[in-house]
């Protein structure tokens, strides 16, 4: 069944804390022309703060822009803004030291979308049925990635996967955020969305529930429950938008924030992660869950280290790949050395040149090897026998044991 959004709802925003996080860390706002979604990093010292602050202060941005360039450069600057926010609250509260968080951004200005982004929150576009992600991840396993070094399945179950290599906030003074201008079109589904969506639902499901639900609000709900029925370990937070020939916004029910954002402010620090539920463990024994909050490590001193410890890695993953190989060719060679060896103390009696002979082994090849091998010829010749005697020679005449196989000689001679 199609499911068919009205005329006048374009786009909405949803937030889940998940099934094992304590708090919801992570914001997000709709408006008619601002979407923007953020994932705080900093565990219980801040991370709700921190995505809270850098969403509220970039509310502002929801009003018509002249043009992208307007657009773009106020978007940049107001990240810039909200970062620098961050570094005065930590001031104020030195206790929230380390906070952070990441920042996925998009205004609409008429048939383009203007994009905002740090961190690994990301941005997707919809069109005609592909699903492309238009923001890069700004993490230590994508640069590995971009550089060859692994592919991107092996990237999803990196034990370093939740290290950020830029991210907005007191961590960073110098943050470096990426701006572009991508061109929308009527049909286009966007989709901003926490890695607590992109990091448990696949791509393939994103799409298809983009595809199959029109109504933005029941896709963001329909997002969540995925993320939900895959054990949901982090927060999620999901922003949709349509973009209908008609209109050049893409209006929600009403403009508002959801997650963090959407509380009052408090800086005190939040409750630990809980444990998973024991239903979930047993229902994802397979899914492993993040192996430590998200958190940022500054580039120059963090990433050659880690380079290194990856190249440490790979070895001994191809040290144990071989040793299993190895073990796997043993076991098969030792299996049929020990099958081989059993076909040599059978018998059966055949044809060999024109008389009846015996054969120890079994009347069978294995490829070009063939499992018998002549053992000794009689004077019985096959011509001067039976025409029911000579099939069952063709077919071989099986032997329990060499004795028997003797035996049946006498009996063809008489």
């Amino acid at each position: 069944m199609r499911l068919v959004a009205t005329d006048t709802i374009l786009s909405a925003a949803s937030s889940h804390i998940g099934k094992v996080r304590a708090s919801n860390q992570d914001s997000g706002s709709v408006g008619r022309h601002l979407y923007v979604v953020a994932d705080g990093m900093g565990g219980h010292a801040g991370g709700d703060v921190a995505s809270a602050i850098a969403v509220q202060h970039l509310y502002g941005l929801d009003h018509p822009y002249d043009s992208v360039e307007a657009a773009r450069e106020e978007l940049f600057r107001s990240i810039l803004s909200a970062g620098e926010e961050l570094t005065q609250a930590v001031v104020e509260h030195p206790e929230l030291t380390g906070m952070g968080t990441t920042v996925s951004a998009m205004i609409r200005v008429k048939s383009s979308m203007v994009i905002g982004h740090i961190g690994d929150s990301r941005i997707y576009r919809l069109r005609e049925g592909v699903l492309e992600q238009i923001t890069a991840d700004h993490t230590f396993v994508q640069r590995l990635v971009d550089s060859g070094r692994i592919t991107a399945e092996e990237a999803a179950v990196h034990p370093r996967r939740s290290v950020l290599m830029r991210v907005l906030g007191d961590v960073d003074a110098d943050p470096d955020v990426d701006t572009h201008v991508i061109d929308t079109q009527p049909g286009d589904k966007w989709l901003l969305c926490s890695d607590g969506l992109s990091g448990y639902v696949s791509e393939r499901d994103i799409a298809e529930t983009l595809l199959t639900v029109d109504d933005p609000e029941l896709a963001c709900h329909k997002l969540i429950t995925q993320s939900l029925s895959e054990g949901a370990p982090d927060n999620v937070t999901v922003v949709i938008v349509r973009v209908d020939e008609e209109r050049d916004t893409s209006p929600p029910s009403e403009p508002r924030m959801v997650g963090s954002a959407a509380g009052p402010m408090t800086y005190e620090s939040g409750p630990i992660a809980r444990k998973p539920a024991l239903p979930a463990m047993l229902l994802h024994p397979l899914r492993a869950l993040p192996p430590a909050d998200e958190h940022f490590e500054p580039e120059a001193d963090y990433l050659e280290e880690l380079i290194r410890e990856d190249r440490r890695r790979l070895i001994r993953r191809r040290i144990t790949w071989s040793l299993s190989v190895l073990v796997i060719a043993g076991a098969i060679v030792g299996a049929g050395f020990g099958a081989y060896q059993w076909t040599q103390t059978r018998y059966f009696v055949g044809e060999n040149d024109g008389v009846v002979a015996i054969f120890r082994g079994v009347p069978e090849n294995v490829g070009p090897f063939e499992l018998s091998s002549l053992y000794e010829e009689s004077s019985i010749k096959i011509d001067d026998l039976l025409v029911f005697e000579q099939e069952r020679l063709e077919a071989a005449i099986p032997a329990e044991s060499l004795e028997d196989a003797r035996d049946i000689l006498d009996r063809l001679r008489k």
